[in-house]
This record gives structure tokens, C-alpha cells and sequence, in this order.
């Protein structure tokens, strides 16, 4: 059983959503910085694994015990491989073989299987033409944003591109499977420790099986930080904020951050690494804002109320 979400998400709530996206769209740099050292996959294994202690450290010093029943455990790694490691490391393959504009543009594809599994599979989180409408204006969006010259690769390496969506869907389905831990009773801070924990679980022996890192020389002071940011900041904090997010709006709301990180992504390159803000970049953001309105309802309920309660006053104009 599901617990009641807010449909129509509140200013608190889209707070929630506009830090998740700055921290997941600051992953983009933290990871520019790692992988020129380190192995894709050793990157995420790390990155779960140092959000796990992280997290578990700060279960242990605010006293919040972890669950120990096994129900628990195997949600959390359920949890663990539909939100990290199946999307994690179909991303990671899929971005050897195409460019990261056109990954961002089908991973922005999130919130279109969201708004499917989420009709299909709870009770609450219903598809409306007004939220499908927004969610296809919010991808037009991204794809404006990131640009045509993406796009134009479409035809190429057509199993990176099926990679890059069949981590959407794994990220919707994550969506609606996440959403059990509050019917659970389980808070969010420790659901994004086991979660992170389990993942870790998985990843980390791939990454020795795969990459060998004990054969690797000894990571910059760059990339050090730059683990550090990922695994704390877009990891363990950025899993607090989506597990309370998702309790709260939904798995359908949540899933409208992958709109946002882009353009976190972009603005964070702006003004960190002094990039150019282009045309198509305050378009494409348009769109997205226009899709994310569309989507939260309640500026198109009140034009609708404004102009039906006109009415009568134009036909006694008459």
C-alpha cells in the first residue's frame, strides 16, 4: 500500500526539487574532473560507496537506527539496483559510444515513462492530458537547450542510445518502487543509506572484476575533491532530499528534476567554469518552465477561473 502524495506540489516542495537538481547537475562537473583519472565504473562504485559511510555516519551520530528486517533489506536492494546500478551503469557504457548532449536529452525522457508507470501502478499519481502536455513540452525543452547538434548522432550507435533510455525507464520504475519506504515507516536519511548501501553491495565488486583499480596510480588532489563532492554532496545529500521528495509529491513530481538538471548543469558551468549562456539555452529554459507550469496546474486553474468568471461580464456587456 501507497501512502496519499501531493498532486500538486507545494513552494516547499519545489524548493526540494530545485536543490536536488543544483546537486545532481553539479555532479556533471565533479564527474568531468574524476573520469579523466578513473574508470567509469570504479567512479560509481566509489560514489556509492563513500555516500553509503557517509550516510551511515550520520545515522550513527543523529541516533536514527538502521531496519533490520529483512523486508527492509530487500526493498533496499530493489531500490538499490532500479535507482543506481542498472541506471548508473547503462549511462556510464551508453556515454562511451555517444555524445553527453544527446544522453542528457534521452535521459530527460524520465519523466515521460514516470507519468505511464505511475497511472498504471499507484492509485494516486493519475496521467492528465494537462501533465502529459507538460511533460512533452518540458522535453521539447531539453532538446532546444542542449542543442541540434546532438541530435544529429541519432543514427549512430543505436544500442548506447536503447542504454541511455533503458536507464529512464529503470529511474520511473525507481520512482514508483521508491515510494513503498514511507508507507514503511522508514525515514528518508536511512532509506537513502540502505539504498546506497545496497547498491555499493552490487558495484563495488564489478568494479574490482571490471576495472582492477588496485592496478591504477594514486588519483590528483583534484579528483579526490571531486569524489568527495560526488559521493557527498550528489550522492548521500541528493538521496536524503529525493527519498522525502518522493514521500511527499510523488514519483511523478520527482521525476521532473531530470528537466531541471540540465539547466543546473548549464548555469553551474556559467558560473563556475565562466561558459557562455547561449540563445538556445534561455529558449530551451523557457520551454522547460512553461512544461513545469503546465504540469503543477494551479497558474492554468486560475487563468481558467479568471476567464470563465469574465465571462457572464462580457455577455452583459452585450
Amino acid at each position: 500500500m501507497t501512502s496519499t502524495i501531493h498532486k500538486t506540489m507545494t513552494a516547499s516542495d519545489w524548493a526540494l526539487l530545485t536543490i536536488l537538481s543544483v546537486v545532481w547537475g553539479g555532479s556533471f562537473l565533479f564527474i568531468g574532473v574524476a573520469v579523466k583519472e578513473l574508470p567509469p565504473l570504479t567512479i560509481v562504485a566509489l560514489r556509492v560507496a563513500m555516500g553509503a559511510l557517509a550516510l551511515r555516519l550520520i545515522l550513527v551520530v543523529m541516533g536514527v537506527p538502521m531496519p533490520r528486517e529483512r523486508e527492509a533489506w530487500v526493498a533496499f536492494l530493489g531500490m538499490g539496483i532500479l535507482n543506481n546500478v542498472i541506471p548508473f551503469t547503462l549511462i556510464v557504457w551508453g556515454q562511451k559510444h555517444i555524445a553527453s548532449g544527446l544522453a542528457s536529452i534521452l535521459n530527460a525522457t524520465t519523466p515521460l515513462f514516470t507519468v505511464i508507470v505511475a497511472h498504471y501502478l499507484t492509485a494516486d499519481e493519475r496521467l492528465t492530458r494537462q501533465r502529459f502536455a507538460g511533460v512533452v513540452v518540458g522535453f521539447l525543452g531539453v532538446a532546444v537547450m542542449i542543442g541540434g547538434a546532438a541530435l544529429q548522432s541519432w543514427n549512430l550507435a543505436v544500442p548506447a542510445q536503447l542504454a541511455v533510455l533503458a536507464a529512464a525507464v529503470s529511474y520511473a520504475f525507481s520512482g514508483v518502487y521508491g515510494r513503498r519506504f514511507k508507507a514503511m515507516g522508514i525515514p528518508p536519511l536511512a532509506t537513502a543509506a540502505g539504498q546506497v548501501t545496497a547498491s555499493s553491495a552490487v558495484l563495488l565488486p564489478l568494479a574490482l572484476l571490471v576495472d582492477h583499480p588496485w592496478a591504477l596510480p594514486l588519483p590528483s588532489t583534484g579528483t579526490v575533491a571531486s569524489m568527495l563532492g560526488l559521493a557527498l554532496l550528489s550522492t548521500a545529500f541528493a538521496y536524503t532530499l529525493f527519498f522525502r521528495l518522493l514521500g511527499r509529491a510523488g514519483a511523478t513530481n520527482v521525476g521532473l528534476v531530470t528537466f531541471l538538471i540540465p539547466v543546473s548543469a548549464i548555469l553551474l558551468g556559467v558560473l563556475v567554469l565562466g561558459e557562455t549562456l547561449e540563445p538556445r539555452h534561455m529558449a530551451g529554459m523557457a520551454l522547460i518552465g512553461a512544461g513545469l507550469i503546465l504540469i503543477d496546474g494551479r497558474l492554468v486553474a486560475r487563468i481558467a477561473r479568471a476567464f470563465s468568471s469574465r465571462k457572464p461580464a462580457l455577455r452583459g456587456s452585450d
